[in-house]
């Protein structure tokens, strides 16, 4: 059985993590959906038009292996804003179960919402110093128990095969970046 990842997306969504992390993902044999938290269809920060699987209110009360989340400051702040969503991620924490993010949404989202309490964490480095630990927030990726965190559009591959090798394994994660190109 596959594991199941939930990736939900938000206006002004960062296009490179979403889809990166999403591509990675299915790649590796991940059930991953992508859900919006508005429309079905979203316009990313960019301007590029992505479709989600569903809305995000058609994944509550399922159980994911992991809840990733891709950045982009209004996508962030469209995700911090998600009461549903929210709801999800702590629950997530509280299982002991994946939950991940990259660019602005480890400061915004799991900062903003208790997210972190505990945990060691990088986000997008102007945004650092809302980090309540910004110890490592140099590295490019950081795992700390089950939270998983990144830095940005430039990361989105190394965070996206963390994510994999964390799901899968390692050799499943480097048999995808050698297929990449990436090694």
């Amino acid at each position: 059985m596959s594991n199941k990842v939930l990736v939900p997306i938000a206006s002004g969504t960062e296009e490179i993590e979403a889809v990166c992390i999403v591509d990675i993902l299915r790649r590796a044999g991940a059930d991953a959906t992508v859900a919006s938290v508005g429309d079905i269809q979203i316009t990313a920060s960019r301007g590029v038009k992505i479709v989600a699987d569903c809305v995000l209110a058609d994944c509550a009360g399922r159980t994911y292996d992991m809840i990733v989340l891709p950045g982009g400051l209004d996508g962030a702040d469209n995700l911090a804003n998600c009461s549903e969503l929210i709801k999800m991620l702590k629950a997530q924490k509280e299982s002991g179960r994946f939950y991940a993010a990259i660019c602005a949404s480890p400061a915004v989202v799991f900062e903003t919402h208790g997210l972190l309490k505990g945990k060691k964490a990088t986000c997008y480095p102007s945004m650092a110093s809302q980090l309540s630990d910004s110890s490592v927030a140099d590295e490019r990726v950081v795992v700390d128990g089950n939270c998983i965190t990144s830095q940005g559009p430039a990361a989105a591959f190394d965070f996206a095969l963390k994510l994999v090798e964390l799901l899968f394994g390692p050799e499943k994660a480097e048999k995808i970046a050698a297929g990449l190109l990436m090694k």
